[in-house]
């Protein structure tokens, strides 16, 4: 493939979206059942085939642009830019890792990674669920398979990709994996890539969901935990004075109507209590690792509503209520968003501050960000070296990226609101909103909040 021209790929692309205005305006009255079937499945097939030029560009981005010119890392830049998830802004990045086309320290240009995939994917033969079983099923394949045999393996599934839905291929492709790794078993590096423990979303009702695999030191691990704290019983939120040191009696017992997996959440949330009471775990960004929430007065006076903890999980009040009642109290009010007194000429926040600003700001306030006030430092809004003071209401939350951005083309500023709005660059200034409502959903629902966080 030879170097395009700008002017090329401007004409291109514009070609291209001119005739896309000409498809969405056709009716297809005409059309028979047939020709419509036949016309989805060329759409299909050019909607995938887009996926190739998309592979091109981010490899590009990745290699060649800086965390400066793109204002964060490539992920988040993508996620703000074309409007998609982070998640799903990382799917993409990984995915033009395998499939796109690279270059060498030289200069001359590399087959993909998966390149019979990426033929296929450049084609229109397959589409994003197969290319996501065909790279699962890779990325799960024992480590020492050989390469020979990967490739075949992976050309294989990229040929039969072409003729079969994405389910289909996924049960081809456990077949193939149970000729390759007949005995299932897994080395040590296997179980150590395998690894991990995911917390989701929190739900509408604010229930959220775990999953991920424990290594056999884990679960060695959490089994002797569990049998103590998970034992008919112990630890029931249903009895007034809960057992955790002692053994529970017959009456415990009895009374205890908790599924198995029940006294596994409540013994595991009793261990972790014991483990933040217990101080061992030390400070996290100038803190004692502790659960921080802040809420209104308004909502706390009415046992109503919900607080927001410094990971960014909704509490309900009576949660919030219950855990307050053996903890220490912090009261932090705000006039009109601005907090009130907390001055010192020390560079680093007090703890105090850093509590105002967990309630305040809720997390990192660069637009954009989703890093919550747990995974957020104290940044200078006007720089310590310029005001040789470190008061309350020049100082904000940014996760350690955007905190570095700081030095590197960005400025902040404190609006007429008391909220940290981020200046950018020229190069990067498109008119995005300059302070980050990602944290203070109410925004959206009116312009100003009067309530106290305390």
């Amino acid at each position: 493939m030879g170097s395009s021209s700008r002017e090329e790929i401007v004409e291109v692309f514009n070609a291209l979206e001119a005739d896309l205005d000409r498809v969405c305006e056709l009716s297809f009255d005409v059309l028979t059942t047939p020709e419509r079937l036949r016309a989805l499945e060329r759409l299909e097939r050019v909607a995938r085939r887009l996926r190739t030029p998309q592979h091109t560009l981010i490899n590009q981005l990745g290699a060649q642009a800086s965390e400066e010119e793109l204002g964060a890392k490539l992920r988040s830049a993508l996620a703000d830019r074309l409007r998609i998830t982070k998640a799903e802004a990382g799917r993409r990045l990984d995915e033009a890792a395998d499939l796109g086309q690279r270059r060498a320290l030289t200069g001359e240009p590399l087959a993909p990674q998966l390149s019979a995939t990426a033929a296929a994917q450049r084609d229109g033969l397959i589409g994003d669920g197969h290319v996501r079983v065909i790279r699962s099923f890779l990325a799960h394949l024992p480590a020492e398979v050989d390469l020979a045999t990967r490739e075949a393996a992976e050309a294989d599934l990229a040929r039969k990709a072409s003729g079969y839905r994405p389910d289909e291929l996924a049960i081809y492709a456990q077949r193939i994996m149970d000729w390759l790794n007949p005995d299932g078993e897994l080395r040590e590096q296997e179980r150590a890539r395998k690894r991990g423990i995911s917390i989701g979303k929190q739900e509408f009702d604010g229930m959220s969901r775990i999953s991920g695999h424990l290594t056999p030191e884990a679960r060695a691990t959490v089994e002797p935990v569990l049998a103590k704290l998970a034992a008919p019983g112990a630890c029931n939120p249903d009895d007034q004075t809960p057992v955790i040191d002692a053994t529970p009696d017959e009456d415990a017992v009895r009374r205890d109507t908790r599924s198995q997996a029940q006294r596994n959440h409540d013994g595991l949330v009793a261990g972790l209590r014991a483990l933040l009471a217990s101080g061992d775990l030390g400070r996290h960004n100038g803190l004692p690792v502790s659960i921080v929430v802040t809420t209104t007065l308004q909502d706390l006076q009415a046992a109503a509503g919900k607080g927001l903890t410094g990971g960014g999980s909704r509490l309900p009040m009576s949660d919030l209520i219950r855990m307050a009642s053996h903890a220490h109290h912090y009261l932090a009010l705000f006039d009109r968003g601005k907090a009130l007194a907390l001055y010192h000429t020390k560079r680093l926040a007090s703890p105090a501050q850093r509590i105002m600003l967990c309630a305040k700001d809720r997390g990192c306030t660069k637009p954009g960000c989703d890093a919550p006030a747990y995974h957020s430092q104290v940044h200078h809004v006007r720089g310590w070296a310029t005001t040789r003071r470190t008061d309350i209401n020049e100082l904000t939350l940014a996760c350690g990226i955007d905190n570095r951005l700081a030095e590197k083309g960005w400025t902040t500023r404190k609006n007429a609101h008391g909220d940290t709005e981020w200046i950018p660059p020229a190069h990067l200034d498109r008119g995005q909103p300059r302070t980050n409502p990602y944290h203070h959903p109410e925004r959206f629902l009116r312009d100003t909040d009067d309530d106290e966080p305390v």
